[in-house]
């Protein structure tokens, strides 16, 4: 008997046969002896539209309120998928986060998990019972419902995972693993059998979609067995279905550049005419760190006869409204002569720990987006990844460009 966790994103439980079909996966596992504990997200469309009728009525809404609101789609969607399994004939029942309870920090709307409370889970999962948990979704020492930030649900489930001591932490997504960039993008994106958890991590934190960066995080500390798989196509035969995420020196297909991702969350700011002093960066960055806005990309550009300073970095659009709010509540102390904002940019990116042992990657990007007439903007590097800040409309330009430069095109 092995002890699995299981998560279904938002498009698998986005309408009721596709409820109805999560069951029969869950309804597999259990007949084969194993005991199982389900994660689910909110039905597909259903946090976004939560999330606008908050924007709607205050742009800069109360952060408690606004997770009491958008916590309700998990809720709704852990309710039904335990009716679906009732109906089925498998004992089920639904767990909120308060429930188990999940504890969290009081940073609403992108809280970190302090601990999970497994001791009546586990009692009712050793009696034969499914547990349904609602994803996203924790509580402060306060009482107040708090949530994860977007993607929260894969945080949720190898959280439980590693809580339980899991067998495995089970993925489901709407598509059938980890791929070299977006196929729907790159027709010639092809499926990774295995990822690094360190590659896995950087292409979540810089835009793939496939996983939430702290759930990737989360796994790779924990040693958490994760595998990514689809909720609409089924295994044949003794292949794996999805992607296994793997310790560095289990992945023998390793190659020089593993993925391309991209994302199109990010939006540039750039204080003109700051004065070239020492602390004027600190004075920057520290009321956006106080306000929880995380800065991304940082590029400075001292001025001719060095007095001042240009400074440009990125953050979030969804906290776009709030830096420059925060910034222009400053802008007395830092003495900055204007503030420009631009939010039609994207940051695209190439991973691979192959970089580690190869020279001449980063040309290799300069190059193929330079033959191709994009102007980079901003850049930033790390041991595996380099990333560079374009101008959106060469957003599919660019990833088609870089992922045949790189040899990863399907054969």
């Amino acid at each position: 008997m092995a002890r699995i966790v299981q998560k279904f994103g938002g498009t698998s439980v986005g309408t009721l046969d596709r409820i109805r079909n999560v069951a029969r996966k869950v309804e597999a596992e259990v007949k084969a002896g194993h005991q199982v504990a389900v994660v689910v997200s909110a039905m597909a469309g259903v946090t976004n539209q939560l999330v606008q009728y908050c924007t709607d009525l205050n742009r800069i809404h109360d952060p408690r309120e606004y997770d009491t609101v958008v916590a309700a789609g998990e809720q709704v969607s852990s309710g039904l998928l335990a009716i679906a399994l009732q109906a089925a004939g498998i004992p089920a029942r639904s767990w909120l986060g308060w429930q188990l309870p999940l504890r969290t920090d009081d940073t609403h709307g992108k809280a970190r998990i302090l601990g999970i409370d497994t001791q009546a889970i586990i009692e009712r999962m050793a009696a034969g019972e499914v547990a349904v948990v609602a994803g996203f979704q924790g509580v402060a020492a306060n009482g107040r419902i708090t949530t994860l930030g977007r993607g929260g649900s894969d945080t949720s489930a190898v959280a439980l995972a590693a809580a339980l001591n899991a067998d495995r932490c089970d993925i489901y997504t709407d598509v059938d693993g980890v791929y070299t960039t977006d196929p729907r993008i790159v027709a010639k994106a092809r499926k990774l059998t295995r990822i690094t958890y360190e590659e896995i991590l950087e292409l979540a934190s810089l835009g793939a979609k496939v996983l939430q960066t702290r759930s990737v995080e989360m796994a790779m500390r924990h040693r958490v067995p994760v595998q990514v798989l689809s909720s609409f196509v089924e295994a044949t035969g003794s292949a794996l279905p999805g992607t296994l995420l793997v310790d560095e020196d289990k992945n023998v297909e390793e190659l020089l550049v593993s993925g391309i991702a991209y994302s199109r969350d990010e939006a540039k700011l750039t204080l003109v005419g700051v004065a070239d002093r020492p602390g004027v960066a600190a004075g920057i960055l520290g009321p956006l760190a106080d306000a929880a806005i995380n800065v991304d990309m940082i590029v400075q550009n001292v001025s001719a006869d060095g007095s001042t300073t240009d400074l440009t970095f990125t953050v979030g659009k969804a906290d776009l409204d709030r830096a420059r709010q925060v910034l222009e509540a400053v802008r007395a102390t830092l003495g900055y002569q204007r503030l420009v904002a631009d939010s039609n940019v994207v940051k695209v990116s190439v991973i691979g720990v192959g970089m580690r042992s190869h020279a001449g990657v980063a040309q290799m990007m300069f190059k193929a987006l330079a033959d191709r007439g994009i102007n980079i903007q901003v850049i930033s590097t790390s041991e595996i990844k380099i990333s560079v800040l374009i101008s959106e409309e060469y957003t599919e330009l660019a990833l088609r460009a870089l992922h045949t430069t790189y040899g990863l095109d399907q054969a």
